[in-house]
């Protein structure tokens, strides 16, 4: 596996559908996986993960653990010979995957 990217949720479906979106279009040539740690959503984020990205890693977290905390959680999973952290709000262009590559 080449890369891991993880992301620390909390009440961000619509920002969090939209950034898996993108980063499920830029990265199909890569080997990755995806990681989300939901801290402890009262939305429907965790239903939205399983339904439309059922190929994302998902640790469910039954409080708030904090940004930090939640990575490093999510870190002791991957797999990932690199690993990205990123927001949920984060975009990113269809560019991103191939300048990604290049540069591992």
């Amino acid at each position: 596996m080449k890369l891991s990217v993880i992301l620390v949720n909390h009440n961000s479906r619509n920002e969090l559908r939209l950034a898996l979106t993108s980063l499920r279009k830029a990265t199909h040539q890569i080997s990755n996986e995806i990681i989300v740690v939901d801290n402890a959503s009262t939305d429907t984020s965790v239903e939205m993960l399983n339904t439309e990205f059922p190929e994302v890693g998902l640790i469910l977290n039954d409080k708030e653990e904090g940004l930090s905390a939640a990575n490093n959680q999510a870190l002791l999973q991957a797999k990932g010979e690199y690993v990205l952290l990123l927001n949920p709000k984060t975009i990113v262009g269809a560019e991103f995957g191939e300048k990604l590559n290049r540069f591992m």
